[in-house]
């Protein structure tokens, strides 16, 4: 019998975090999934491997507590009762509350608010020289999710600094250093919460947390959810954003004449992944891509990898804009697909179609700078000029 594939792959070394795709390319090339010799985790590198680890249903989201779990408490509690590291019945309840929540009607209410703040963003920007992630890509989706919870403008720049601490556990291996920092951004971000959702148990609102109240959950599964949609809501629309917009203008695209800003959308979407890499756990033994994941092995959907896949994609590595059939996975998919995508999509239309009308000669006035990370892939700043 063959042995399983397998692969030495380092998603730490700077030459991946700089580039993944060229590396990523040379593994799908000679397996669909392999065995992370490094950790044990299976690893699926071709588009209909990683699509089939998110769509089977026997490949859970199992939470484990992270260690010294005492310590990370604080961290745990937030994942521990979250809806995306649960598997139904409780994913489904838990998912039930929030999409009930952003059913009625938020996302369409918030669109004018999206293009007023945008158009308010873009007048204090200077068109010879700025940095379009702090600027305008980083706060803008901050205040869009912090006005659908209820949450006052003045705590912001707090959210987006709790939010980076917090994300920054995802990446492999992480640090003391980020391991103290995601431990205090924790502490605070959930007391944040606590306090605004002990508000609305007195004086309800026209917000999302006032809609989760009434959904029957916990104290704890209400914080939980509420940091999450905070959490989720902002950091993949800042990375798909800035991701993609340095994709679009290195490739040539002018935004003024770009004529289907909803198919562009969706090609800033495959180009480079904000999302990079998504575990599961086998319930079961469960074959994957022609190898067999015994239960409670991980096995985790490298969707950079699968969003270049030419099998599936004609010309994966060139940027186009007119990408007609463009079936990535960005958002995920089977059970535990982005609920905040159409807010995604939403945001990253009017951001756009604002920016494309100020600015419309937009380019790059200089080299952008990486955030240094993997699994959630993103810039530290994006230097343009209009």
């Amino acid at each position: 019998m063959p042995s399983a594939p397998t692969t030495s792959l380092d998603l730490t070394a700077a030459d991946v975090v700089a580039d993944p795709y060229p590396v990523l390319a040379a593994e799908r090339e000679q397996h669909a999934v392999a065995r992370h010799a490094a950790t044990g985790t299976w690893l699926a590198f071709s588009h209909a491997a990683a699509g089939a680890v998110l769509r089977d249903r026997r490949l859970g989201r199992i939470w484990r507590d992270r260690e010294p779990a005492a310590y990370l408490e604080p961290f745990n509690l937030l994942h521990r009762h979250q809806m995306m590291e649960n598997e139904p019945p409780e994913h489904t309840r838990l998912r039930r509350a929030v999409a009930g929540a952003f059913n009625r009607g938020h996302v369409g209410r918030l669109r004018p608010r999206v293009r007023e703040l945008a158009a308010g963003l873009l007048a204090e920007v200077d068109p010879d020289g700025f940095d379009v992630l702090a600027a305008y890509a980083e706060p803008l989706p901050v205040l869009v999710i912090a006005e659908l919870v209820g949450l006052d403008r003045a705590d912001v720049p707090a959210l987006r600094r709790w939010s980076q601490a917090i994300v920054r556990m995802y990446e492999p291996s992480p640090g003391p250093g980020t391991v103290d920092a995601a431990v205090a951004a924790a502490t605070e971000f959930a007391d944040l919460v606590r306090e605004h959702v002990a508000r609305r148990r007195v004086q309800p609102g026209e917000d999302l947390t006032s809609d989760l109240l009434a959904a029957g959950l916990s104290e704890v599964e209400l914080v939980a959810a509420v940091v999450l949609l905070l959490n989720a809501g902002h950091e993949a629309s800042v990375n798909v954003f800035g991701n993609g917009l340095v994709a679009a203008l290195r490739h040539g695209v002018r935004l003024g004449e770009v004529e289907d800003l909803p198919v562009l959308v969706e090609e800033m979407l495959r180009f480079d992944s904000a999302l990079q890499l998504f575990e599961r756990t086998a319930t079961t033994d469960v074959e994957v891509g022609g190898v067999v994941v015994a239960e409670g092995e991980r096995v985790a959907a490298l969707l950079g990898a699968a969003n270049r896949d030419p099998a599936v994609f004609a010309d994966p590595d060139r940027f186009d804009a007119a990408r007609g059939t463009n079936p990535h996975l960005a958002f995920g998919a089977g059970l535990h697909f982005c609920l905040g995508a159409p807010l995604a999509r939403m945001e990253l239309m009017e951001s756009l179609d604002a920016l494309r009308t100020t600015l419309p000669g937009l380019t790059l006035a200089g080299e952008p700078t990486s955030r240094g990370t993997f699994v959630l892939r993103g810039w530290s700043d994006v230097p343009v000029r209009g």
